[in-house]
């Protein structure tokens, strides 16, 4: 079955395959194929290594800087992040595809306000028919606020949009039954149901995380994403057709099942967090949550507490039920200026519009009469 959103990581050793490089060729194979799913309306994510390698290319050989210190790293990440962004630029320019960078950090993820955020920003760039380019900001990221590594960028990313599959391409086929360079009887696993010691032992790593870098990241990566839902596909990024096998179902690389359903780890998550405030709804409102529907601030009737933008608030009915809890998309002082009045208003009223609902129902959870409070 064909995925309606996708996120792709693609890992430097694929970029410059195997070189000090950045390989335009296998860049263009990999739009290519991206095109090619853009065309058929998915929507496709790509988050991107290669920033510092393509620093380092950018200096040359001859004023490389040798020293490895963050500082260094830290500055080849700025000359090389412009320079891994005009040559993806220049190949998806050749399909005539609009392609965005955005450059992330864990902050931006972290914070209830900052992800509603880059959600909403992301959500645009794709509603807009352009590519999302992400990168982590290396630039300027410090231990305290980086992710530490794109593996785990793209399942974040493909968290907050919450897609259909996340494709993690690198220079192996898949996960091996041991390592296939030291063992060549290996045996590629083609599919994962879900992932405990046995799995984690083949990639040398334990539950406790502590690895840093090659399949282990990328197990870290599965974890997160197949506990929101999402399919995730390891592969080999030099396969000819890869992304387009993937993304259309055809068996390629290693495939990790989720353990629950996208909306259903939606759902474990909204319900989990404590609720910061909460809106009285009218009849009509009340109604409308109940059949599904967004939350318009033209049926608030009153704002309890005070709460921030993204943070999860309650819905409740003119009795005070409980019958909903849902993310929402302003703050308790702009619910309450807003509150009662039409949607066309909102910017006239505040001054700006982050949505025309309070709630949109992708962001809420309706508590069925037996669960409300």
């Amino acid at each position: 079955m064909m995925v309606s959103r996708l996120v792709i990581k693609v890992g430097t050793s694929t970029l410059t395959d195997g070189t000090a490089r950045l390989s335009r060729r296998r860049m263009l194979e990999l739009a290519q194929q991206i095109v090619k799913l853009h065309e058929e309306r998915v929507e496709v994510v790509l988050v991107t290594s290669g920033a510092i390698a393509a620093g380092r290319e950018r200096f040359g050989k001859m004023h490389r800087p040798i020293s490895k210190s963050v500082p260094v790293k830290q500055m080849l990440a700025a000359v090389g992040q412009t320079h891994l962004m005009l040559a993806w630029e220049q190949v998806f320019d050749m399909f005539d595809v609009m392609v965005g960078q955005v450059l992330l950090t864990r902050a931006d993820l972290s914070d209830r306000r900052r992800y509603l955020n880059a959600r909403d920003t992301l959500s645009t760039i794709l509603a807009h028919q352009t590519i999302p380019v992400i990168n982590e900001n290396d630039a300027v990221g410090t231990d305290e606020i980086r992710v530490g590594d794109n593996d785990n960028l793209s399942a974040l990313v493909a968290n907050v949009l919450r897609a259909d599959m996340l494709i993690i391409l690198t220079d192996q086929d898949g996960l091996f039954t041991a390592d296939p360079r030291a063992h060549p009887e290996a045996t590629l696993v083609s599919e994962v149901p879900a992932l405990d010691d046995s799995i984690w032992a083949l990639a040398g790593a334990s539950r406790s995380g502590l690895g840093t870098g090659g399949m282990t990241t990328k197990l870290q990566a599965v974890d997160l994403a197949t506990r929101s839902g999402i399919t995730v596909v390891i592969a080999n990024g030099t396969k000819p057709g890869v992304i387009s096998d993937a993304a259309h179902g055809i068996p390629v690389g290693t495939r990790f099942l989720p353990v629950v359903t996208n909306m259903e780890g939606r759902k474990r998550w909204i319900l989990a967090e404590r609720t910061s405030g909460s809106v009285i709804v009218d009849n009509g409102a009340a109604q409308a949550v109940l059949d599904g529907k967004s939350l318009l601030p033209v049926g608030v009737r009153n704002v309890i507490d005070e709460f921030d933008r993204g943070e999860i608030i309650a819905v409740r009915d003119t009795t005070g039920r409980d019958i909903a809890h849902g993310i929402t998309r302003y703050g308790s002082s702009d619910a309450r200026r807003i509150a009662g009045r039409k949607s066309s208003e909102i910017e006239s009223i505040l001054g700006f519009e982050y949505a025309a609902m309070l709630i949109h129902t992708d962001d809420m959870v309706v508590l069925h009469p037996a669960n409300a409070l």
